[in-house]
């Protein structure tokens, strides 16, 4: 099964997530949002130099993308290609996820005509959706039991890294877990 963290990379999160990850072993698939990939370079070349997959998560997460006109598409994944590879000369991006898993055809299809296959997940714990009256620790909590209770083999498990504090706490649980129980890789 394989992991995804979206959004980021998080100066505040990302890093700690990066440790977690390098003393378990478990390597990981980043869907990195290209504002953020221009803003912290840094942290592009630390997911690269500890073996994780790099994803195109379009250039300032636009739930819309799949709308435009597919010059207008390609040209936002294209920045976004650019911003990680300004980074990282030459990394791999074999990836491309569409915000909120708004894909079309048409963004399918640039994608692909970039190198890019679009991926999509299998379990889902909303880790973004903290409610207001709901405790960090609460939350915290439904993130670890609805990924234990909901992954299979197989499955891609669709997480936050950029401002989910909760969700990097969840994986310091989370990881051993499935470690004992799934060959974790990232997306090839």
């Amino acid at each position: 099964m394989a992991l995804t963290f979206d959004d980021g990379p998080d100066p505040a999160n990302t890093p700690a997530l990066l440790k977690m990850l390098a003393k378990q072993h478990v390597k990981a698939t980043f869907c990195v949002v290209g504002t953020n990939a221009k803003r912290h370079p840094d942290l592009i070349r630390k997911i690269v130099a500890g073996g994780h997959t790099l994803c195109n998560h379009t250039w300032n997460h636009d739930l819309k993308l799949g709308k435009k006109k597919p010059a207008a598409i390609r040209a936002d994944m294209e920045r976004t290609n650019a911003a990680i590879r300004a980074a990282v000369p030459g990394a791999r991006i074999g990836y491309f996820r569409s915000p909120g898993g708004n894909f079309t055809p048409q963004v399918v299809k640039v994608a692909r005509e970039l190198g890019m296959t679009s991926i999509y997940w299998k379990v889902d714990p909303r880790d973004w959706d903290h409610g207001k009256h709901e405790s960090d620790g609460a939350h915290t909590s439904h993130l670890i039991s609805f990924v234990k209770k909901h992954t299979r083999p197989g499955a891609i498990v669709l997480s936050h890294d950029y401002a989910q504090p909760d969700t990097i706490r969840a994986y310091r649980t989370l990881l051993p877990w499935l470690r004992k129980r799934f060959t974790l890789i990232a997306l090839p």
